[in-house]
């Protein structure tokens, strides 16, 4: 279970989140608001990009503050542009870094990088200069070197902001296709209709929680 008690954040004078109490424990979580409400704060917050100016954060029960390799290893971190995450040349190097991190043997790391490359039916780009891929394939490159570490949940920052629609269903599909929690920060709103729920952001605080056709409908009203 993800908790927040008593988060609050701000960057100067800017308040982004304001006394953020939250338990989250459903497969699929949309987050939903205006830009510079806090969104991509709450979701660093959750796998320790960020640590809370107040209150704190737990995964299972770990704090990201004093336990945060632990915590990483936890929560996967999904960035809007893949090319943030994307640190080495070649496609298959870039699966292995991650894992030759935490000490696992070349074997597994083998076996590992072959699951992630045949789930996205991308065996044949094994050794393709990771930067020339097509924007789809980095960000299913990006989710499958999270994959690999074999985290219990997953958040994303707007995962599909910079893809044509083609691009869009394909990271929607794997996406639903996970075991693992996913956290989805996301402007999307059709992405999300199939989650088990939905936080609307405004103004550092969750001011609608509820089953997507719900919580979204508001939202949509609100922003009207």
């Amino acid at each position: 279970m993800l908790e927040l008690k008593g988060v609050s954040h701000a960057y100067g004078e800017r308040k982004v989140l304001d006394n953020l109490h939250l338990q989250l424990t459903e497969k699929r979580i949309g987050i939903v608001g205006s830009n510079g409400c806090g969104k991509s704060t709450f979701a660093r917050l959750l796998n320790g990009l960020l640590f809370p100016q107040q209150g704190e954060v737990l995964v299972d029960g770990l704090n990201p503050r004093q336990q945060g390799k632990a915590v990483r290893r936890k929560v996967g971190f999904v960035f809007q542009n893949p090319d943030n995450q994307i640190v080495f040349p070649v496609v298959e190097e870039d699966l292995a870094f991650g894992m030759k991190n935490l000490g696992l043997s070349k074997q597994v790391i083998r076996e590992r990088t072959d699951a992630a490359l045949a789930r996205y039916d991308m065996q044949d780009l094994r050794q393709h200069p990771a930067h020339l891929l097509s924007g789809g394939q980095k960000q299913l490159l990006a989710i499958s070197g999270v994959l690999v570490m074999e985290p219990e949940y997953i958040v994303f920052d707007e995962p599909t902001t910079l893809l044509d629609l083609r691009n869009k269903r394909r990271i929607a599909q794997a996406i639903a296709d996970l075991d693992q929690t996913a956290i989805v920060v996301s402007h999307d709103l059709e992405f999300l209709q199939d989650f088990d729920r939905v936080l609307v952001f405004d103004h550092g605080q969750v001011v609608i929680d509820d089953l997507p056709h719900i919580a979204l409908k508001e939202y949509v009203r609100m922003m009207s």
